[in-house]
């Protein structure tokens, strides 16, 4: 995986003990070899741009998801209050309904999700899949379709659940929130992301699969953004 790899593919850490080079190889080395070494013994590097990607992503679903709770609320409302002037009065508060009352610290949540842990973590879990699974075969597909939803679906609930439940201070609440909601959101998740994956890993080309689940996120973490306010 590149995301837990050097410049050459090696691991950050090299097992093998390595013997001190003589004098002559000292003196006949390049600054090139120099350089190599750096690279394949360069620690951990942070996918910055899978990370701002997946950030991005979280933050558009938690808007959308926003207003249409902000835009479902002033609704009902109005048709409480039934006259001939409602219609009117909705569409001039528009842009008020759009850019009031919005939850930003909720955004924010869901932002450094998306940045800090979906984005180098998927990066991270999709590396490793391509390395071990690398043919385009029917049976590669079929297994990488199956770890997504056994291994990368509950661990993402976890994680998003966890992180949500930090920053409101109800850790102690965890439990009840994993009982309560992980499992139908697991499911709810299984209809949507095993179509989307098996698409993405049959049709889609490589250099296009992080464009293409990138659109699939922006409903997925809408979902997960209206399960995560109640």
């Amino acid at each position: 995986m590149d995301a837990f790899a050097g410049g050459r593919g090696g691991l950050w850490w090299n097992p093998s003990r390595k013997t001190p080079a003589s004098n002559s190889q000292r003196r006949t080395s390049k600054p090139s070899d120099s350089a190599e070494g750096a690279r394949g013994t360069a620690g951990f590097r942070f996918p910055f741009k899978q990370a701002v990607t997946a950030g991005s992503l979280a933050l558009t679903g938690d808007t959308i998801a926003q207003l249409r709770e902000r835009w479902g609320s002033r609704k009902s409302a109005l048709k409480q209050q039934s006259s001939p002037s409602d219609t009117d009065c909705l569409s001039k508060d528009i842009m008020e309904i759009l850019l009031s009352n919005h939850d930003w610290l909720r955004a924010l949540r869901m932002t450094s999700y998306g940045f800090l842990f979906y984005g180098p973590g998927s990066y991270a879990w999709y590396q490793y899949l391509d390395s071990h699974l690398p043919m385009p075969t029917v049976k590669n597909l079929l297994l990488k379709v199956l770890l997504n939803q056994i291994i990368l679906g509950p661990c993402v609930i976890a994680v998003v659940f966890a992180w949500n439940n930090l920053w409101q201070g109800k850790l102690s609440q965890l439990p009840n929130k994993y009982q309560k909601d992980a499992l139908p959101t697991l499911l709810y998740g299984f209809r949507f992301w095993i179509p989307v994956s098996a698409l993405n890993f049959w049709v889609v080309p490589l250099q296009a699969r992080v464009a293409f689940m990138s659109l699939g996120s922006i409903f997925w973490n809408f979902f997960l953004s209206s399960t995560m306010a109640r």
